[in-house]
């Protein structure tokens, strides 16, 4: 082997043949990358909220801003006509026939921010709250300053152009002309069907000239921001497709999350033996004090404890094949009586947990056995 190098994306290495010419091999790693084919875990999906991350369309809140504005403009126009009326009244009417002086032009320019703020504020208020809603109904409260932080990646001149050569751009490209060609077509269909009345037009007064002009700017307006609601109800579908796909997850970042989240599963296992020998050896140890042992003969054994400062008597171990052998076994060294009685033996086994007292359907079977065990205690001694 003459040379080996080893990259981020593939690892080459040359060998001398008989010929003394080098030949390349080349094997991409990129190939042998698990592909995210798995949905996103509930944990993932939080992770990329948390981070700003959520399917939201821009168009949706374009069309509901700009039929917002024609709409708070239809309402209020008769209002901002008045305020306008007014303001030039006021000045035409106090400022036409003296000279004009900076006290003047003060009063003037305060005069018409006071008209600015009372004709375009409850419009960009009302806009506001439109736009508050539509962003909480897509995405609900979301709060995030990671996409605030400073990322050099961002000015980077190399990721700007895979960004802006990207798959997405070149779909928000597309996407764009669509909507362009859309758009223009509703309008060249709105303006053919009015231009039978453009004659009329040239004809009529002044002020009905321009209530018509109004009023079709605001027909055209709205039908335009129904075609964008559209087109923004469609890229929303696209874009919560589009997420669920970005933060799709290969099957080994499934298993690496649930160690993270749910622990190893061999650390877990090897807990839970663990915990099982310690209660079987608890459970061992409390075999010997036991006042009999109820066996299958071979296949279950129930250890019962009972005093009579006790309520009721007690299962202080149990076991099934192997560890009833050894229930029994422990019994036999310890001098414990033990008892064949296979119904009882079974329930027991089946009904009573490690701990717990025997339940009053058994009391009859279980008394009779300790009382069956007490004489023979009383006889043998």
């Amino acid at each position: 082997m003459e040379c080996t190098r080893i990259y981020t994306t593939s690892w080459q290495c040359f060998t001398n043949l008989p010929d003394s010419k080098h030949h390349l091999t080349s094997f991409n790693l990129q190939l042998f990358a698990e592909e995210k084919t798995e949905e996103a875990t509930p944990k993932r999906k939080e992770d990329s909220r948390r981070k700003g991350q959520v399917a939201k369309s821009v168009e949706i809140n374009s069309a509901f801003v700009i039929l917002a504005a024609f709409l708070a403009l239809k309402v209020g126009g008769p209002y901002i006509l008045s305020e306008l009326e007014k303001y030039m009244r006021f000045m035409f009417s106090n400022f036409s026939t003296t000279d004009f002086t900076i006290q003047d032009c003060h009063i003037l320019i305060i005069q018409m921010g006071l008209v600015f703020l009372k004709t375009t504020l409850p419009a960009m208020i009302f806009i506001l709250i439109i736009s508050l809603v539509v962003n909480f109904f897509q995405v609900g409260f979301v709060f995030s300053t990671e996409p605030l932080m400073p990322d050099l990646s961002r000015i980077n001149p190399l990721s700007g152009l895979q960004r802006l050569f990207s798959k997405r751009s070149l779909v928000e490209l597309v996407k764009s002309f669509i909507k362009i060609i859309i758009v223009c077509f509703f309008i060249y269909r709105f303006m053919m069907q009015q231009s039978g009345h453009i004659p009329t037009i040239i004809s009529a007064d002044l002020i009905d000239t321009l209530q018509y002009v109004s009023s079709l700017i605001l027909d055209l307006a709205f039908e335009i921001g129904a075609v964008l609601l559209v087109l923004a109800a469609i890229d929303y579908f696209y874009q919560w497709w589009e997420h669920n796909e970005s933060i799709k997850m290969t099957k080994h970042e499934i298993k690496e999350e649930f160690k993270q989240t749910e622990g190893n599963p061999q650390i877990k296992g090897k807990i839970k033996e663990r915990q099982r020998a310690m209660a079987m050896r608890r459970m061992m140890q409390e075999v010997p004090q036991a006042t009999a042992i109820v066996t299958n003969p071979t296949h279950f054994a129930v250890a019962i404890k009972y005093k009579r400062t006790m309520d009721a008597p007690l299962v202080v171990a149990k076991g099934q094949d192997f560890l009833a052998e050894r229930i029994k076994a422990v019994a036999i060294e310890n001098r414990v009586a033990i008892v064949e009685n296979k119904l009882l033996a079974r329930a027991l086994y089946s009904t009573v947990e490690i701990g717990d007292s025997v339940p009053p359907e058994l009391y009859q079977a279980v008394a009779e056995l300790l009382a069956y065990v007490f004489r023979l205690k009383k006889r043998l001694s």
